[in-house]
Parts: structure tokens; sequence; C-alpha cells
């Protein structure tokens, strides 16, 4: 399993983008240490977690497995008893459909229009469970997860007419 997360920073007016990936086969010890991140660094309410398809499948996925598992869940994915407008998730897909609910776009897809790399360069979603079940490539799992992690982050300043980040403005930590 791998769950990467980015956040925004601000140095010298210039905005940076800090990741930090939890990975590895014991599926406790990363929702757990994912847990403890929104707890700690996510817990403000003005911060919310932002995703491409989050609201579909990371947020609801993460949240199932912590259930599985007896952990409790966090403020930021326990939804239960909340109204649309109070869920702290932002979707770049919902965004991106602006109230059109009937269409798909996929984050290659939209990374393409926008001009953003595409993170799709390697392996895709549909690929994971053979690149960790066959080929044990753990690093190429995480890496293709910090790709995601950073093309949704271009996109919401892309969103939101903001310079795109280098290479130098991102770190993994």
């Amino acid at each position: 399993m791998c769950i990467s997360v980015g956040y925004f920073t601000e140095v010298s007016k210039v905005k940076k983008l800090r990741i930090t990936s939890f990975f590895g086969d014991d599926e406790v010890k990363i929702l757990t240490d994912f847990k403890e991140l929104l707890n700690t660094h996510f817990s403000q309410q003005y911060k919310v977690l932002c995703a491409h398809n989050g609201k579909e499948f990371d947020f609801p996925f993460m949240a199932r497995r912590m259930i599985v598992h007896k952990i409790e869940l966090p403020q930021k994915l326990n939804l239960f008893g909340k109204k649309p407008w109070e869920v702290p998730h932002l979707d770049t897909l919902e965004l991106w459909k602006f109230g059109d609910y009937k269409h798909y776009t996929s984050l290659k897809l939209l990374t393409s229009i926008l001009g953003i790399p595409s993170p799709k360069d390697d392996i895709d979603g549909s690929e994971v469970a053979q690149v960790y079940y066959q080929e044990k490539n753990m690093d190429r799992i995480v890496q293709y997860c910090e790709k995601d992690t950073i093309a949704v982050a271009q996109v919401l300043l892309r969103f939101n007419n903001e310079a795109l980040l280098n290479d130098a403005d991102i770190t993994s930590v």
C-alpha cells in the first residue's frame, strides 16, 4: 500500500510543495501514520484534502480500510452526519466538471489539456497490483503515487491561474 501526501508552503513568497509517502506491506502502520499526519498537520478547519476523483475513490477507500483495521477515523475522513458543504475534501475531477456530472476526465487527460506533465509516464492505476504482487517493486509504486500528487497540485494551481511549480519547488520528505 502507498499513500502520498503533498502540501503547499510558501518561502519568500514562492509557493513550494512538500511531499511525503507512507508505504510498505504493513497496512495498519501506513494507515495509522497517515491518520497521525492528518490529526497533527491537517486538523485545522481551513485545510482540506484534495485529490483527483478522491471523493469517489481515495478517501472512501482509506476510510474503509481504517474501519476494517479498527482504526478510529480522523476528522477529515469521518463524514458521518456531515452535509455535502461540510465535507473537507476538494476534488479536481469535480472542479473540472463544473457541475456536469455525466462525464469523467482522467488525471492523465486533464494534465494533457492543461499543459502539465503527465504523471502516467510509467504506470497507471490499473497496473499497480501487478507491480506490487508480481514485480514486488514498491519504489515504482511510490514514484507513481508521488507523481500523481504533484500532478494534482499542479492542476489545482492551474485552476487558480497560478504559476506551476518547478522541480526545484518540490521537496520529498
